[in-house]
């Protein structure tokens, strides 16, 4: 069957013999000669070689080394993210096939997936990553490709890869807190006045005056060698109930002051992802108008290029453009 197909499309093509292909280094192989002049490719390594490096360099002071130069590792995020590759994977693949990505990396071992990965979690946090985009807009202002007059604003809500049934909402942790407080203030002074321990608190009882009170308690366990018992039918002292009480009161405390936290001015938070807020999207594939977990994200284009973007946690429009406008202005 082979043979046939082989006799039928022979006038199509040239056979390949063993032997006929050359093999050549990359370091051999003139690649910049390969590359036409007006390729986007050359724009971005020209820019990119005017910029300071001085902070990603302190980052890798602080965290680390790689194989790889770092200002390298740079271009090849951005330039992977011109041609839509978002996946570490994807960039790696194209570090070892595309010529373009080889001309970036000088002669450079292509960097593996993790590496790149870390680069872009890690070393670009902290404003590194914020300070290297930034001198990247002005020097598109310097070599005059923005127009600075004009700047069209655009944002979308996204929605996060957390579990969606999972979720944190403030008003209820208030409420709840709400009624803990009021428990706590009624029972825990009685606790104390018939254990004959001190307890105090401000205005408000948190977690540290309950952990002091649960030591005391402890301690006066310690002293009276007070045994505790469990188990059905066995009848528990005043001390032991006191001290299960405090230690119950504890772990919802914190748990309370935990979201408190991690919601800060939100109204909701993810308990898969604690940076999501949930809010509506603009398609829903349940047409119900569901809460999903998400971000607002704000881009302001100038010329065709993004010169500015901000991922907020606010699900307030209006609020997120003010805060966007600020950071242009």
């Amino acid at each position: 069957m082979c043979k046939e197909i082989n006799q039928r499309y022979q006038n199509y093509y040239t056979p390949k013999e063993e032997g006929n292909q050359a093999v050549l280094a990359q370091n051999v192989i003139n690649i910049e000669a390969m590359i036409p002049a007006e390729d986007s490719v050359r724009l971005l390594n020209m820019l990119t070689e005017r910029m300071d490096y001085g902070k990603l360099y302190g980052a890798y002071e602080r965290l680390g080394r790689t194989e790889t130069n770092p200002k390298n590792l740079f271009k090849v995020l951005v330039y992977g993210y011109m041609n839509w590759y978002y996946s570490s994977r994807k960039i790696e693949r194209a570090c070892k096939r595309d010529i373009n990505f080889m001309y970036i990396l000088e002669g450079e071992r292509a960097p593996d997936h993790n590496t790149i990965a870390r680069f872009r979690s890690k070393y670009l946090a902290e404003g590194v990553g914020e300070d290297l985009f930034g001198q990247l807009v002005d020097l598109l202002v310097a070599e005059g490709e923005l127009s600075l007059k004009n700047i069209f604003i655009d944002g979308t809500k996204l929605e996060s890869f957390a579990n969606r049934y999972r979720f944190v909402w403030g008003k209820r942790v208030e409420k709840e807190r709400a009624k803990l407080q009021e428990k706590m203030k009624q029972e825990l002074p009685k606790i104390a006045k018939d254990m004959s321990v001190r307890f105090g608190y401000d205005t408000e009882i948190g977690s540290r005056h309950l952990r002091k009170f649960l030591k005391r308690l402890e301690a006066k366990q310690e002293k009276s060698e007070t045994v505790f018992v469990y188990g059905k039918g066995k009848r528990k002292t005043p001390l032991q109930r006191a001290i299960e009480k405090v230690t119950e009161y504890v772990k919802r405390q914190k748990g309370y002051e935990r979201d408190i936290r991690i919601l800060n001015d939100r109204s909701s938070y993810a308990k898969t992802d604690h940076d999501a807020t949930f809010m509506r999207m603009k398609e829903d594939h349940m047409r119900n108008g569901q809460l999903k977990p998400g971000y607002n994200v704000v881009i302001g284009v100038d010329s065709e290029y993004v010169v500015e973007a901000r991922i907020s946690q606010d699900r307030n429009d209006s609020k997120t453009l003010i805060g966007f406008m600020e950071r242009i202005s």
